[in-house]
Parts: C-alpha cells; structure tokens; sequence
C-alpha cells in the first residue's frame, strides 16, 4: 500500500526509519536527511516546529540502523540495493608494507638495545654514592609475629 494512502492514525503506528525505508522503496532513489524527513512530517502533519527540534535525532536514527546506506553524495539508500566491493590486492600490498616496516623497526631496536647495552656494562648506576644517601636503610632489620603487633 502507497504511503499516501495511508491514514495519519496508520503511519503513526511506523517510526520514522521504517517509514524513510517505505519512502525510499516508493521514490526508488536516494534522497537526502531533510527531504526524507520532510516527506515524514508532511505524511504525519508535523510542524515546521517539529521538523527543526528532530530532524537530528532522525539523521542519527539513519546512522545507527543497518537498513540504510549514506553514498558518496551525502544522500541515503536502502542498503540492500547496494553492493560492497572488496579490493583484495590493495590488502595485500598494504599488507607487505606493513612486513617491511615491522623489519625495519626490528632492525632498529637490535641496533638500539645493543648501545644501551654498552651503556649500562658497568654498575655505576646502581653503585651512586647520591641514592645510597636518599635512603635511610637500618641494617637492624627484626621480623615480628601477629600476636606483637596489638
């Protein structure tokens, strides 16, 4: 059945997506968010009023469900009319790319650990006369049991 056809007490039983589905289905082209939701509003009599305050919750309702398709030229299909083209040689060159520079990166950090490596032969760093001084260590160090600690 036609939409305009249709009774305002009818299309209120739909929500707006399933009624931008049906508007889509009858035009049979894509259409962008204001001229689908202003179709709905002159089908449910809203004012212009009503249009304004919700057309972005509308446009996010288009977006979130999987019946519709934003194109190229910022209108909206039914997603079931279009097809998804998958491009598997771009993938694998990306993925090539991607095994060359994990070499890469590899090769520098075999580079890089082998310098610090030379840096820290010595254990100056753990010997610093500076540290020894920060901390107050006692060397009269007793274990106490449970029953002590009350």
């Amino acid at each position: 059945m036609k939409l305009s056809k249709m009774s305002k007490d009818e299309l209120e039983l739909y929500s707006y997506t399933d009624l931008a589905a049906m508007i889509l289905k009858e035009e049979k082209k894509s259409l962008n968010t204001p001229e689908i939701f202003k179709k709905i509003c002159n089908l449910l009599e809203l004012s212009e009023e009503d249009y304004a305050n919700k057309i972005g919750d509308f446009y996010t309702s288009l977006t979130t469900d999987k019946t519709f398709i934003l194109l190229d030229d910022a209108t909206w299909d039914l997603r079931d009319r279009h097809s998804v083209k998958l491009d598997l040689e771009d993938d694998t060159e990306d993925e090539e790319d991607l095994t060359e520079t994990e070499e890469e990166l590899d090769d520098e950090l075999d580079d890089m650990a082998s310098e610090d490596m030379h840096d820290m032969d010595d254990d100056s760093q753990l010997d610093d006369p500076d540290l020894d001084d920060a901390v107050d260590v006692d060397d009269d160090l007793t274990i106490i049991g449970e029953d002590e600690l009350d």
